[in-house]
């Protein structure tokens, strides 16, 4: 088979180091990529730890993909070598199983996710299945296009199937690389849109970034700013912090939500009288589907939500994760093959 250049952990916690990989061909229902661009996300972190059951080492990461079919394999129909796609953290599902069946197919209970199941985007070749491709659309360059896949889509998503309307009160608790969309987004969904970061540094691009209001959690109370606002119908919290989405819920208006797409093991020290007498809802919201991920790029298009980004070559992908460990990484770092 022939090779391509691909990032590979050895094991749990081990270095990124750049390799000689081989190039799998296309199965059934399967087409092989030529990657442009991936991005690097928070969750690679954990997949880089060996956060996730299942894992085989070594691992290539990356699950925020944008690249052009290369080749396609038996089955495959309505996609053409040379199609710009994008594949996120949704990478395929069975079709079969009962999830599959009632059209939850974020839920498939065979669901693949690259670096994963199979290997992910920190490479110049990937194969994926089919049922993972998205269209991405003649308005985004392929590097604008890779954090949509995971980043976007999960943020753009969460945000369309809340209870709020066109002009009620939306908080965005974290200015990060999640929630640097998540304020684009709900400024461009015509939200009310306030922001909520530790200190001020983020204060002036949270305004950049669309937001009506800024609150500094660190020198007021989340809740009480919040309802001295008129109370938020919506609070994403993109902030991976149990303690930072908790301080939120005193703000939520009756009946309103708090969804919760930061990723933690921590347990919400949340009361359910909290819950009780407002009538509160705290729900979990996972990424896309291929057409949500469609979805989430074309209303980029349409209004021109961008993420903020630092490209960086391949080759310098282990800069880039470190960046993120450290804290350091800009709000989207994306690998350019």
């Amino acid at each position: 088979m022939p090779t391509h250049r691909a990032v590979h952990v050895s094991s749990p916690g081990a270095a990124l180091e750049l390799v000689d990989a081989e190039t799998t061909p296309p199965g059934r229902d399967e087409v092989r990529l030529t990657v442009t661009a991936c991005g690097i996300c928070g969750t690679d972190a954990h997949f880089v730890a060996g956060g996730f059951p299942g894992m085989t080492w070594p691992f290539t990461p990356g699950h925020e993909i944008a690249g052009k079919i290369a080749e396609i394999g038996s089955g495959v129909q309505d996609f053409a070598v040379g199609d710009r796609v994008a594949v996120g953290w949704f990478g395929g599902c069975c079709y079969r199983c009962d999830q599959c069946r009632k059209g939850q197919f974020i839920h498939c209970l065979n669901g693949k996710v690259p670096s994963w199941q199979y290997p992910g985007g920190y490479a110049e070749s990937v194969t994926v299945p089919v049922s993972a491709l998205a269209r991405i659309p003649d308005g985004l360059t392929d590097v604008e296009a890779a954090p949509m896949g995971c980043a976007g889509t999960t943020v753009y998503n969460a945000l369309r199937h809340t209870k709020a309307l066109p002009g009620d009160r939306v908080a965005i608790l974290g200015v990060g690389g999640l929630g640097h969309l998540g304020v684009q987004f709900a400024r461009a969904m015509g939200f009310e849109t306030i922001a909520i970061a530790r200190g001020t540094g983020k204060k002036d691009d949270a305004q950049k970034l669309g937001a009506h209001h800024y609150i500094d959690s660190t020198a007021s109370d989340p809740a009480e700013a919040l309802i001295a606002l008129g109370g938020a119908t919506v609070v994403l919290a993109t902030a991976g912090s149990s303690p930072a989405m908790a301080a939120t819920v005193g703000g939520i208006a009756p009946q309103g939500e708090l969804v919760t797409i930061g990723v933690t093991p921590e347990p919400l020290p949340i009361s359910p009288v909290q819950l009780i007498n407002p009538g509160i809802s705290i729900v979990g919201h996972p990424s896309g589907t291929a057409k949500e991920v469609e979805d989430t790029m074309h209303f980029a298009v349409l209004s021109g939500v961008r993420a903020w980004i630092e490209e960086l070559p391949l080759a310098q992908a282990a800069d880039g994760y470190a960046a993120l460990e450290q804290g350091k990484a800009h709000y989207r770092t994306v690998l350019t093959m």
